[in-house]
């Protein structure tokens, strides 16, 4: 081009522009030049655009006027990468910022480090990922802005509190795990000894809290734990601390051992070999054990656990903890009034062999051997039928209510039965809780604003000396409220992630086969299986059921 020299200073640092307009044909095109720069030597330099279009504009004013005065401007430096380092106020870690250089120097990892050091970031530097930028940096354009955490600290780990450790289990957790015979094949049939303790035994044990570790930012400052502390014994029933160890509980009596809740219960234990019309019915403040079979309408009813070893027969069986049968249980059904002859009630969780036209309600889980059939459920948890790590037991012709997932091997039958499950009623509880939460939330919270607007009023006034007082009472009500709102929306947010989890854990699962006539429903969302299929899973998710195979 024609009156347009682009030419370096002495230190070939900077760009220079000279413009002669009395050597122009035509006005100076700023693209021209533009492209000129971006060839050679100039072309990863530095170039500002605002001087660069003020030179151009200057010198074809001055060729459109008959001006031949020369322009010159200095329109682009070579420039070295830039470096920054920023440190949140935490110090935890350090964000290192790397601009790419305009035909200048990166600096070495050595240097980074120096800076880094300059800038206070001592510990939990990562030579790893300052390697890794500066490659990138290699080969990146110029004036490229890179970010990477090349520091971070280590936050200080609290100590624990105390636990405790049961040092016996319950009776439900040792017929949900079998014993094991000498070949290591599991035996449903071996159970185990039955879990009754003597007096003087050891039940359970707390272990010391821990002290926890120490961290540090990354500007080296020490960051120090909080010890864990010491949690009392909660003591339950039938339980005293030992006279030689204040971290062992002992049974002060003989019974059955219940866990629940960090509590340890010895329920005083009624044992029996059997419930028949010879014994009577057995009603009993504490835990039930029978060594045999539970005939017809006969009735149980305890304060704690009732476990059976044995068969029940359209019998009444009523706990204030599990129910665990280990046989099986069978009842009659009345189909003109749906009225079930063996009826099982638990606050806790239920297990039974095989079952038969049996009514179940607990607010636990329904874990089942083998089979369930012809039965109506209304649990608090999960039902499984099989072992607990696979289960692959057969469900069919059963009317459940559950409020967690719903597993067998096999879900249905070939004569195509029906059996329903409706996850509904928990999930509408959990609904209405929210409802109430958030009608409150509201109310509380627009108080709450009025009462902080007035507040602010009163304290940007000058109280007279008999209204102090006053003042301080109704800050302190204020303050009082305002504790309250954060509570209650902690609570609120605690029962909308438990809504999400309800949905996200209610399914069926098929770990064998999966027949037609299953029907999940969730209010007014269900669905039906009109054909057999392999494994499956049906589970819940954006408002609809979902079919899914397991491969």
């Amino acid at each position: 081009m024609n009156g347009v020299t682009i030419s370096f200073d002495k230190s070939r640092t900077y760009i220079n522009l000279m413009l002669n307009p009395s050597e122009f044909t035509s006005e100076v095109d700023i693209r021209e030049v533009r492209t000129q720069l971006e060839s050679g030597e100039t072309k990863r330099l530095y170039v500002s655009e605002k001087a660069l279009k003020t030179a151009c504009d200057t010198a074809n004013h001055y060729f459109k006027t008959g001006d031949g005065t020369i322009v010159q401007e200095r329109i682009g430096e070579r420039k070295n990468a830039e470096v920054e380092f920023r440190v949140p106020e935490d110090g935890m870690q350090a964000n290192l910022i790397l601009t790419t250089p305009y035909g200048g120097k990166l600096p070495s990892l050595s240097t980074i480090k120096s800076l880094a050091i300059k800038n206070r970031v001592v510990r939990g530097l990562s030579t790893k990922i300052i390697t890794s930028m500066l490659n990138t940096a290699k080969q990146s354009e110029p004036g490229t802005v890179l970010e990477e955490t090349v520091a971070k600290g280590l936050p200080a780990r609290n100590g624990r509190n105390s636990k405790f450790i049961p040092l016996v289990p319950n009776a439900l957790e040792r017929v949900l795990k079998p014993q094991t015979n000498d070949g290591e094949r599991v035996d449903m049939r071996n159970l185990g000894e039955v879990i009754c303790v003597k007096a003087n035994t050891p039940v359970l044990r707390r272990t010391a809290p821990t002290q926890g570790r120490s961290g540090f930012d990354v500007k080296g400052n020490k960051i120090p734990a909080v010890s864990g502390e010491w949690v009392d014994f909660k003591m339950g029933s039938g339980t005293v601390v030992s006279d030689n160890d204040a971290n062992l509980l002992m049974s002060s009596i003989s019974g059955m051992p219940k866990y629940r809740d960090q509590i340890m219960n010895i329920d005083d234990t009624f044992i029996c070999n059997g419930v028949n019309v010879g014994t009577g019915h057995v009603n009993y403040e504490g835990a039930v054990l029978v060594n045999g079979d539970v005939t017809e309408k006969m009735q149980i009813k305890a304060a704690g656990d009732v476990t059976i070893n044995g068969f029940v027969e359209s019998a009444y069986i009523e706990a204030g903890g599990d129910i665990i049968i280990t046989e099986g249980a069978m009842g009659k059904v009345n189909d003109a009034q749906g009225e079930y002859q063996c009826k099982l009630i638990a606050a806790g969780s239920i297990h039974i062999q095989h079952g038969q036209g049996i009514d179940v309600q607990c607010s636990g889980n329904v874990t089942v051997g083998r089979q369930l059939a012809y039965s109506r459920l209304r649990c608090g948890g999960a039902v499984i039928v099989g072992q607990i790590d696979k289960p692959m037991g057969n469900l069919f012709a059963c009317e459940i209510i559950s409020q967690e997932r719903v597993e067998a091997g096999t879900l249905g039958a070939v004569s195509g039965s029906t059996l329903k499950v409706d996850f509904s009623p928990g999930f509408n509880l959990l609904l209405e809780r929210k409802d109430s939460l958030d009608e409150l939330l509201r109310q509380i919270r627009e108080n709450n604003l009025k009462h902080k607007e007035k507040i602010t009023l009163i304290q940007s006034k000058k109280i007279p000396k008999e209204l102090q007082r006053k003042a301080a009472e109704a800050v302190e009500l204020f303050n009082n409220e305002s504790a309250l709102l954060e509570w209650l929306e902690n609570k609120a947010n605690e029962v909308k992630t438990a809504k999400e989890s309800y949905q996200s854990d209610i399914k069926l699962i098929a770990n064998k086969r999966l027949y037609p006539g299953v029907s999940a429903k969730l209010n007014n969302r269900n669905w039906r299986s009109e054909r057999e299929y392999d494994r499956a899973r049906i589970h819940y998710d954006s408002h609809q059921w979902h079919y899914e195979p397991i491969v």
